[in-house]
């Protein structure tokens, strides 16, 4: 080697070794910010942080009840922090892992099983008594594994059915009536050739909103040991039937991802949508007139369409100190508490958890939550198991094929069955 390549070489050798060194700078500044997800502790106080992805309204009620728990304990500093939900699970994974993140972590319950796979999250069983656990209702308490992982304050992210009272005055309880409903309501409003209104929208083309009808048909995702059982007549069925309200009776527009959905609705361009119940506030700010409604009852099998239904909760870090979980724990029964629960329940017409709530004048009367209470007592809970995420990718690809025209319903329910089952293997290989 010659003295010349010698010193190109050393040049180059440094150069990585520089970039290597800034790449390990900048990934510890990036780790450092998602650990610890917070302003400095103020002096003197104990610092709980929450972690969780509700939109703002929601954001905007619990952040009056934080303000109201820290004037009752000035020792105490709660902070909430919003992530998008892929990033709250990543990075709970992260900095759990880590030995870090918040004390709280807050959403659905379908990310109980992930964080307790990998040990990330407290069972909750032995840290508050049986009384104050026997004041919910059973679906707000998150089993696993034969542990409790997750109290809920809120019940539901469930699909109903949303309709403009304009256009609806009265909405369908049969299939049949949907259709015909819909069949009246689609028109070419200005004459040229193409629909302008249609009977029903939604984002029929994501697996979690197809639920519904393949639980209306009699199917379901998983069989009662925990295996997908995706091949089954509920699936082709309802495969079957969406593509029919799109091509036979055209009452659905060709293409209809979440945001075409909801702003036809809002536009007052579509009678119906099949929305949750993260969606009604903003259809109140949009000036509609909306009703809420269950899911329609399929007239072959004689069963209602059937939403998945998750609570969502609260759940503790495997690495909160002794000292913060005290105070974690007070939290929590501070947010559950009757008073929290129903202000929650009559700003955001979510679906509150605790018995005594739940037997409310307000819940029992208002039309929105007395609606909603029976879509949940007609859906089923959303699976905690990890290998949902493996179904959902399953599913995704054959549904829309049949959509597109590029398989048969029959084909689609037995190459989902086998892509979820290889998934599942390769998840756990």
């Amino acid at each position: 080697m010659t003295k010349g390549a010698a010193i190109v070489n050393s040049s180059s050798m440094d150069s990585r070794r520089l970039h290597i060194l800034l790449f390990i700078c900048f990934a510890s500044f990036v780790l450092l910010g998602c650990l610890s997800g917070c302003k400095p502790k103020k002096e003197g106080k104990i610092k709980i942080t929450i972690w969780h992805q509700d939109r703002i309204d929601i954001r905007l009620v619990l952040e009056s009840q934080l303000q109201k728990f820290m004037k009752l304990h000035p020792e105490v500093e709660v902070e909430q922090l919003f992530k998008e939900t892929e990033s709250l699970r990543s990075g709970f994974i992260i900095s759990a892992i880590a030995g870090q993140g918040p004390e709280i972590v807050y959403g659905p319950a379908d990310q109980v099983g992930p964080f307790q796979v990998m040990d990330i999250i407290l069972p909750l069983e032995d840290l508050f008594d049986r009384a104050y656990l026997d004041q919910f209702d059973p679906k707000a308490l998150t089993y696993y594994k034969g542990h409790l992982y997750q109290i809920a304050d809120k019940l539901g992210n469930h699909l109903t059915l949303v309709y403009n009272k304009k256009l609806v005055p009265k909405p369908p309880t049969t299939e049949k009536e949907l259709i015909a409903i819909g069949e009246h309501l689609t028109q070419d409003l200005n004459g040229d050739g193409k629909p302008d209104r249609y009977g029903l929208a939604w984002n029929y083309t994501e697996p979690f909103f197809f639920i519904p009808f393949m639980t209306g048909f009699g199917g379901w995702i998983m069989d009662d040991s925990g295996k997908p059982a995706l091949n089954n007549p509920g699936t082709v069925d309802g495969l079957k039937f969406i593509k029919d309200l799109r091509d036979k009776y055209k009452i659905i527009p060709n293409e209809s991802d979440y945001e075409i959905s909801d702003l036809l609705f809002k536009d007052g361009k579509v009678g119906m949508i099949i929305n949750g119940d993260w969606s009604w506030s903003g259809y109140e700010k949009a000036g509609i007139d909306f009703g809420v409604a269950p899911l329609p009852k399929i007239s072959k099998t004689g069963l209602w369409c059937g939403t998945m239904v998750s609570p969502k909760g609260f759940s503790l870090n495997a690495n909160i100190s002794e000292e913060k979980k005290k105070w974690a724990i007070e939290l929590i029964k501070f947010l559950t508490s009757d008073e929290n629960e129903l202000e929650a329940a009559t700003i955001l017409h979510t679906m509150p958890t605790k018995r005594s709530v739940l037997a409310s004048s307000f819940v029992k009367n208002n039309d929105i939550m007395k609606n909603s209470e029976i879509a949940i007592d007609h859906g089923r809970p959303m699976p905690v198991v990890p290998e949902l995420r493996a179904i959902w990718d399953a599913m995704r690809p054959s549904y829309q094929a049949v959509l597109g025209g590029y398989k048969t319903a029959e084909q689609a329910a037995a190459d989902m069955q086998l892509d979820a089952l290889n998934k599942i293997k390769e998840m756990n290989e």
